[in-house]
């Protein structure tokens, strides 16, 4: 998986969305990452230290390709913006539901 800034990943997630468009799907994972690459120790080790503050992990992947970065809680909101952005520009393949129509019962 590659790490990549911001703004990379932004524009790999573009380039992602247009060769699904054809064929496949774009999978997206958000999580909260407290910046520990290592495991948990085990009892009778010092423990990891507590983060200062967690960052966001938002990963992306289409059929072998995979990226990934890291947002620090300072620039949230500006990757909000450019990534709802993106996702309204490329989101454009869905389809809208048919709603089935109830039967009302008939009152005599």
């Amino acid at each position: 998986m590659v790490l990549l800034e911001n703004d990379a990943f932004l524009a790999e997630l573009t380039k992602l969305f247009e060769k699904s468009r054809l064929s496949g799907s774009v999978s997206l994972t958000i999580k909260r990452f407290n910046g520990h690459n290592k495991p948990v120790p085990r009892k009778g080790r010092p423990p990891l230290p507590t983060p200062t503050e967690y960052l966001c992990l938002v990963r992306a992947s289409f059929r072998n390709k995979k990226i990934s970065t890291v947002i620090h809680s300072k620039d949230v909101n500006k990757f909000q913006q450019a990534y709802w952005n993106l996702l309204k520009t490329n989101i454009s393949g869905l389809k809208k539901l048919k709603k089935a129509k109830s039967a009302k019962p008939k009152v005599h």
